[in-house]
């Protein structure tokens, strides 16, 4: 049978889960401008953080907990995935440009159809309790993200494409998928923090045991609460610079950022600082500021099945009513990339240079054609994420000489995404950014998908998204997809004014951090000599 070749040289590749994705950002320290808000944005500069690691040492990372249901079971919505890169590993990973590299899996093939994948598995693997890996492993954790049992968010990505009997055991170091349909994208879906391999047979032990193949074994777990990992002397890929991280779990955000200004955590994983908190950070003598670049994609879903937003006339008027530079840089002191209302991120090869710009004689014909002269609507918003009010502020302000008029509603964070998201006509939201493209279109966008946070609703648009997933021919995809993305630009389903960069804050004593979405380099991350 023809196939197609992937290997490192290749090319094609609760809510706190569903926002996550498995895309990649370097870091890079910053110093942050010492004058009043409205400054200018975060600069990159040098630090330890930006050298290499020496060997040894503990680092002290502060979390959010989950819950106190949090599992390490990588499967799970409520997975701690602060351990999971540390103590498990994927048969693929995302590298920097969003490309598809080898990790448990060596290299794959796939047949001329894009029907059948078949992995090949690195030798010699052992997870942590000694035993060796297999492609058993691999065939067990496909169908145990797929049991309806588990509930795992990465289930509905897969079970398009494949079913628990789809995925077999060759021999020991060989894996064959057997898709349902085709998807010439399907390697990248692999890389999830979800399909991290867990040993055949332990679904019930998992998430306490936390036995993987990765570069750091677990030492003490407790769910909400304080746990600690030490480092794998045998792990396939090298020799850890960390000894031990150690976590504790800090549900407040200024809590976690107190705690590192008194030097009794090293990094607050998980808190996208504000401004001028960051200035605060900065400005102190142990710790520093670091910018993930483009990590968070902010949208403001309008819902396609609710009045106004049922009219793609009223949905293209707002989308050409507001100035996403002054939007940007009121809403996070132009720390981003604007999107001009395009959901897949800038670095993505995939992206399609085009999307609807600031045009305010355009926004009052297409309310007059639509038969209004003004437009009042409630945008709901919380202090959820520290960007979701300043952004829904900053669009009131930009769309008011467009004659619309946007009522503030500021709720409970508590219950924002279970009250308003996807309920009320007009909300803002975030999510991590990164996806995979086939992930991205069909899990957000797709009719009917249960993370559609607008509702969108395009027949023709799912067809260019499946016609896409057949198409092994690279360039003929890569059109598809961009044709798949002026559709729902032009149809103005959702909007996106910017992608932010992440302010992250860390100890000056770490060095060689680099951040993949929401996943440290556990490798190489340590502390300076």
């Amino acid at each position: 049978m023809d196939s197609s070749v992937f290997s490192a040289a290749g090319k094609p590749l609760s809510r706190r889960t569903l926002l996550a994705g498995s895309g990649l950002a370097l870091l890079s320290t910053v110093a942050l401008s010492a004058c009043g808000s409205g400054g200018p944005a975060v600069q990159a500069s040098g630090s330890a953080s930006s050298a290499a690691a020496k060997q040894g040492g503990t680092l002290r990372i502060a979390r959010p907990p989950a819950s106190k249901a949090e599992t390490l079971d990588p499967a799970s919505s409520l997975s701690a995935y602060e351990y999971l890169g540390a103590l498990y590993s994927r048969l693929v990973r995302l590298d920097e440009s969003n490309t598809a590299q080898p990790d448990l899996a060596e290299s794959w093939q796939m047949s001329k159809d894009a029907m059948t994948w078949t992995f090949s598995l690195r030798k010699g693997v052992k997870w942590h309790d000694g035993k060796p890996f297999s492609a058993k492993d691999v065939a067990y954790t496909i169908q145990h993200i797929l049991d309806p049992a588990v509930k795992s968010p990465q289930a509905g990505v897969l079970a398009p494409f494949i079913k628990g009997s789809s995925v077999t055991a060759k021999d020991d170091t060989t894996a064959v998928f057997t898709l349902t349909t085709p998807n010439a994208e399907f390697v990248s879906l692999l890389a999830g923090y979800n399909c991290y391999i867990i040993p055949e047979g332990s679904a019930d032990t998992i998430g306490k045991s936390g036995i993987g193949t990765g570069p750091f074994k677990l030492d003490s777990f407790t769910a909400a609460g304080p746990g600690k990992i030490v480092r794998n002397e045998d792990y396939f890929g090298g020799k850890a610079k960390l000894d031990v991280i150690e976590f504790s779990s800090i549900a407040d955000t200024q809590a976690r950022v107190n705690a590192l200004l008194a030097g009794q955590v090293d990094l607050i994983s998980q808190t996208n600082l504000d401004y001028a908190t960051s200035r605060t950070v900065i400005a102190s003598a142990g710790a520093t500021v670091a910018t993930v670049k483009n990590a968070q994609w902010y949208t403001v879903p309008m819902l396609n099945t609710a009045a106004p937003f049922t009219d793609p006339l009223i949905r293209r008027a707002l989308a050409h009513a507001y100035n996403p530079k002054d939007v940007m840089q009121l809403a996070v002191n132009g720390n981003g990339t604007l999107g001009h209302n395009n959901p897949v991120p800038p670095s993505d090869a995939y992206r399609l240079d085009y999307g609807l710009e600031y045009d305010l004689d355009k926004s009052k014909a297409l309310l007059k054609q639509a038969g209004m002269s003004t437009l009042a609507v409630e945008i709901y918003t919380s202090t959820y994420d520290s960007v979701l009010t300043p952004l829904a502020l900053a669009l009131k302000g930009s769309v008011a000489d467009a004659g619309i008029t946007l009522d503030v509603k500021n709720v409970s964070s508590d219950s924002y995404y279970t009250d308003i998201w996807m309920k009320k006509p007009l909300m803002v939201s975030y999510w991590y950014a990164g996806r995979p493209i086939d992930q991205l279109l069909n899990q957000i966008f797709r009719s009917g998908s249960s993370y559609n946070e607008s509702g969108y609703a395009n027949p023709q648009f799912d067809k260019l998204l499946d016609d896409a997933r057949a198409t092994v021919d690279d360039a003929k995809r890569k059109t598809l997809y961009q044709d798949a993305q002026k559709l729902l630009i032009d149809d103005a389903a959702s909007l996106t004014p910017f992608f932010a960069d992440r302010l992250v804050g860390l100890s000056k004593k770490v060095a060689g951090y680099k951040e993949y979405g929401f996943e440290f380099d556990y490798l190489n991350i340590g502390l300076a000599a």
